[in-house]
């Protein structure tokens, strides 16, 4: 699938190494740099892919994924709001699902910055019945950040939903989630958790930490690399894998696919996000990760 991305037809250059391209009903973004590529689908300012030079893909991507237009693509790093989970329709918000605009393509030595913008229309007042602004803004060089911002004056909750590609699930172990956690397969029964998470290949997983520290560090024993996702400004770190029974109701994911990825999720679930919320003075509140690579 990603190979097919990249090697998509260029409808319009935007700079040197950024251009428009389309897979189906999906318009994309295409960066191709030195220091690496990356592609974002225009619904959901979606980070469908980033491969850092001289690295395999660190996202995942389902070969499944539906390109139609109100489809949510399985996948990458979506984006999650204003509510999480099914506690509305669509499943996790309405953010993923319709289109963004892109505002700006900022080039440096050795990174391309997309900024999208998304306001509130008659489409999104009929799902969420309150005004807002969102912008998104991607990094793509050797290392990649998503930063989601938020205007609004009604709470709201967000998740950054990153889908990492792994080489079997099995070797996967991920530190820094903390020791305290709810589990979301179990009515959000509180838990303890004894150093870093071990994976089980074909078990189901969905924990919520919120004593995590501010990097989770992704140990992948068959890739040989460690994944570090930087998180900013949250409030929860997400843990999810559908298992090998659950993935056979998901007609957007293989039969064994769950070997494949697992999510690392950077999220504002327990502390929503404030109407009006401020980082700081005349700074909106944000959401934002960032992903490295080491071997």
């Amino acid at each position: 699938m990603l190979e097919k991305i990249f090697s998509l037809p260029i409808d319009e250059a935007i700079a040197e190494a950024v251009s428009r391209r389309h897979l189906d009903q999906m318009p994309l973004v295409v960066v191709d740099r030195p220091e690496g590529r990356a592609a974002v689908s225009l619904q959901g300012a979606q980070l469908v892919a980033w491969e850092p030079r001289g690295e395999a893909p660190v996202l995942w991507l389902s070969d499944r994924s539906r390109w139609a237009r109100g489809a949510a693509i399985r996948g990458g790093v979506p984006l999650c709001w204003p509510w999480f989970d099914d506690s509305g329709e669509p499943m996790h918000g309405f953010a993923r699902t319709v289109m963004w605009e892109l505002t700006e393509c900022l080039e440096a030595d050795d990174s391309v910055t997309l900024t999208f913008g998304l306001r509130s229309t008659a489409e999104t007042l009929a799902l969420w019945p309150y005004d807002f602004a969102l912008v998104t803004r991607i990094k793509v060089g050797q290392e990649c950040s998503v930063e989601l911002e938020v205007h609004a004056d009604h709470p709201s909750v967000a998740a950054l939903h990153t889908y990492l590609r792994v080489g079997s699930l099995a070797q996967v172990t991920i530190a820094g989630l903390g020791d305290r956690y709810t589990d979301g397969l179990r009515d959000h029964a509180p838990g303890f958790q004894d150093g870093a998470l071990t994976l089980a290949d074909g078990e189901p997983v969905e924990r919520y930490y919120t004593r995590s520290a501010s990097v989770s560090e992704v140990h992948d024993g068959k890739l040989g690399r460690t994944v570090e996702v930087h998180h900013r400004q949250h409030s929860d770190t997400v843990v999810w894998n559908p298992g090998a029974e659950l993935i056979q109701t998901m007609p957007d994911l293989a039969k064994d696919a769950h070997r494949e990825f697992v999510c690392v999720e950077t999220a504002r679930l327990s502390r929503p996000i404030a109407g009006g919320e401020r980082n700081a003075p005349g700074e909106a509140a944000r959401l934002a990760m960032t992903l490295t690579v080491r071997s």
